[in-house]
């Protein structure tokens, strides 16, 4: 009986002692043993590990790379535009003592790191332009803030990989005007446009209104030409066939004549002696 009792205290210690002495670090963490409050020893491969139960304690600490969103900060850049910049940082604890001993916990990493990193920002983002900072010198000029806040954060027993800018804006109040001042530029320039084209179409309409004006004056000096021709023609043909036959071409310009003003009930006055009366006149003898 008195054994069963010994066996039970012993197993009840030994649920009691063996969890306080016995722990795990897992491979995504870093730990380090405090014993009374003070440091012992640091622990960074992952397993089972020992300590004395009770008297010392684990703090464990990430150590994988953490990732830092910080709220949203606006700079003033070095043409006096101010800019809304939502940076990411990305870092990770080399020194778990040092973290310990300076910041203690994630939270308080943040509350020093995070300043730092604005504060470079905002030396290095006023020395550039904005058009450069959100362009083609947007890398550089991270990599300028990684560096100089990386040595300023090794104190805290942190490693900063680098800083990157999620989104760059204008403030909204700064927006509406850019905008505004955008759509003036472009009416501007549409203005400019139609302006452009209406001179340049009157130009092409007085081009061809000339041309036109030309074409037609040259096409009726032509028809002119051609028609003078043309009654040069038929003059010499009416003089030829009157040398040939002038009683015969009298009597063709008569009928002519009659065919034109005989029309439907004409009543027609002739003295005896008329030329046109000789060949309405069946019973004078020709000459």
């Amino acid at each position: 009986m008195k054994k069963t009792v010994i066996i039970i205290i012993l197993v009840v210690v030994a649920l009691i002692v063996i969890p306080q002495a016995i722990f795990t670090v897992d491979m995504t963490q870093q730990a380090i043993i405090l014993q009374m409050g003070k440091y012992k020893r640091t622990i960074k491969k992952p397993g089972l590990h020992c300590k004395i139960p009770f008297i010392q304690s684990v703090v464990r600490f990430e150590k994988r790379v953490l990732t830092s969103d910080s709220p949203p900060g606006e700079y003033l850049t070095l043409d006096k535009k101010r800019l809304k910049v939502d940076h990411v940082s990305r870092w990770y604890i080399t020194d778990p003592l040092q973290f310990y001993k300076s910041v203690r916990n994630e939270e308080g990493g943040l509350a020093r790191f995070q300043p730092i990193v604005f504060s470079e920002m905002r030396d290095e983002l006023a020395k550039h332009n904005f058009v450069d900072i959100i362009s083609v010198k947007r890398e550089e000029i991270m990599e300028v803030v990684a560096i100089r806040a990386r040595e300023k954060v090794l104190e805290f027993g942190i490693e900063l990989i680098d800083v990157r800018i999620k989104r760059a804006d204008l403030p909204k109040e700064v927006q509406q005007s850019v905008f505004a001042r955008m759509r003036s530029e472009r009416e501007r320039k549409a203005k400019k446009y139609r302006a452009e084209g209406e001179e340049e179409a009157l130009k092409i309409r007085a081009y061809a209104d000339k041309e036109k004006t030309v074409i037609l004056a040259e096409a009726y000096e032509e028809s002119q030409k051609l028609k003078g021709e043309g009654d040069a023609e038929a003059t010499r043909i009416y003089a030829a066939a009157f040398n040939k036959d002038p009683e015969f071409y009298n009597f063709m310009r008569s009928l002519e004549a009659y065919e034109k003003f005989l029309v439907g009930k004409t009543t027609l006055v002739l003295g005896s002696d008329s030329e046109l009366f000789k060949y309405l006149d069946s019973s004078k003898p020709k000459d």
